[in-house]
């Protein structure tokens, strides 16, 4: 166990050097486009990594949970862990996230700590983390396009319709039934069973937020249709006259 404090502590160590090294090269960019480029960077390597362990390396999350962890589990987890440390620091010190995400990250240090701790469940956080991360690159690749003034384009458009299909398929659809699998399954521990109840409800709270802001775009979408059939019916009226 100590050898993965020692591996998380370096992680985390890589993690901020990384990030003080883009506020280096990227010094005309603010502290938060930074800091979500190593969001967005962890996002795509956890995503990589985990789908492999999931659909290649083995075993089947939803059929074998509560097996003991491999090595390339703790790797994946111990990468995510030193992520998630650097994250948490950032976010309290710039307070730049509400009590919701934070108990996301505390709930995902929590239960990643626990895993190790145990050493067995890897299979189930590593495919958490996959269904958590999968959405990831499309949620910084908004705030990009908030930033340099794209988003409310097709491209914008596509980026919140995928966002939210994939939200709904991997935390609530997939997520739910990585949740039964676990809950029925005689192997994992009653703590990490506790964990996975926790954080599919946490996706449930992200969930209203999602359907509220859906809502809104969909009216957005409404208004803009409204706007350009008013434009093209007066140039219609124009040319009559």
């Amino acid at each position: 166990m100590a050898v993965l404090v020692v591996c998380a502590l370096l992680c985390l160590f890589c993690w901020a050097s990384f990030y003080f090294i883009l506020c280096t090269v990227n010094g005309s960019r603010s502290c938060e486009w930074n800091c979500r480029l190593v969001t967005l960077v962890h996002g795509i390597l956890a995503i990589c990594i985990t789908a492999y362990i999931g659909y290649v390396d083995g075993p089947w999350p939803f059929t074998y949970p509560g097996t003991k962890n491999t090595p390339l589990q703790i790797s994946a987890m111990v990468l995510s862990l030193g992520y998630f440390f650097f994250d948490m620091g950032w976010c309290v010190y710039f307070r730049t996230e509400g009590p919701v995400m934070l108990a996301h990250h505390t709930m995902s240090i929590l239960g990643i700590l626990l895993t190790l701790w145990l050493g067995e469940s890897g299979i189930e956080s590593c495919a958490v983390l996959f269904g958590s991360e999968i959405t990831n690159p499309l949620l910084q690749a908004r705030w990009f396009l908030k930033q340099t003034g794209r988003y409310e384009t097709r491209l914008g458009d596509a980026v919140d319709v995928l966002f939210v299909l994939l939200f709904v398929v991997m935390r609530v659809f997939v997520g739910g039934t990585m949740l039964y699998c676990e809950l029925i399954s005689p192997r994992p521990r009653f703590f990490i069973k506790c964990g996975g109840v926790a954080m599919y409800a946490l996706s449930w709270v992200f969930m209203v937020d999602i359907i509220r802001f859906a809502r809104r775009k969909s009216k957005g979408w409404h208004k803009r249709r409204v706007q350009r059939e008013t434009v093209t019916a007066n140039g219609h009226d124009g040319k009559m006259d």
